[in-house]
């Protein structure tokens, strides 16, 4: 499972500028980074009367368009899931998942404050990672201004992503579960001999299994 970090902070101080500069530089040292935005309230990101549109108004499942270097999805969901959860979907193979919001969640967060707002925090101070601020907030997190991006890179990496071990995910019905290292290297031994018997080129640097069975 990639390392979850979670932007938090009030509406407009600054949350997905700071998105914009991190997936810059830590995309720069050469890690693959995906980024998930929590909306609030129901939206439509497809256009309607399109026909990628049409067919999810139709009552399919998925919906997607693909072209030459792009590829957009639209999956119905049951519930409001966990960022653990939307990993199989959208980044479970990413070094890291950068996400906006999500404060409910007990993941590590950063938190952007401007002065001008209060200085009270949205998020409990044990799960703070850091906060990127314009003012001194009395918190024993390390603090950043918000041009210091390059820092707050560096405290990521070196809290989350140097070093990283192979890793493998499980996900039963769609949903997440952790595995003890035990359960882990046992499952990563057995699919690599599995995949050890497959005529493939090219160096395995992944692995996707699904299995569906009828109820």
């Amino acid at each position: 499972m990639p390392p979850i970090v979670s932007i938090v902070g009030k509406s407009d101080s600054g949350k997905t500028t700071l998105l914009e500069a991190l997936i810059k530089v830590l995309g720069q040292r050469g890690y693959r980074i995906a980024v998930i935005k929590h909306a609030a309230d129901a939206f439509e990101p497809d256009t309607p009367n399109k026909d990628s549109w049409r067919f999810s108004q139709a009552g399919s499942e998925v919906s997607a368009i693909s072209s030459k270097d792009r590829l957009a999805v639209i999956r119905r969901l049951e519930n409001d899931p966990d960022p653990q959860e939307l990993l199989q979907y959208i980044g479970a193979d990413c070094d890291l998942v950068l996400t906006e919001g999500f404060k409910q969640y007990p993941y590590p967060k950063i938190e952007v404050i401007r002065g001008e707002q209060g200085l009270d925090l949205v998020s409990p101070a044990e799960q703070l990672l850091a906060i990127v601020t314009d003012k001194p907030v009395n918190v024993k997190v390390p603090q950043f201004d918000k041009g210091e991006v390059d820092k707050i890179a560096d405290l990521i990496e070196q809290k989350y992503l140097a070093g990283a071990e192979e890793s493998i995910d499980l996900f039963v019905n769609g949903r997440y579960v952790p595995l003890d290292r035990p359960g882990k290297n046992l499952l990563l031994r057995t699919l690599m001999a599995i995949a050890s018997g497959l005529k493939v080129a090219e160096q395995l640097r992944r692995l996707n299994i699904f299995m569906r069975r009828k109820s």
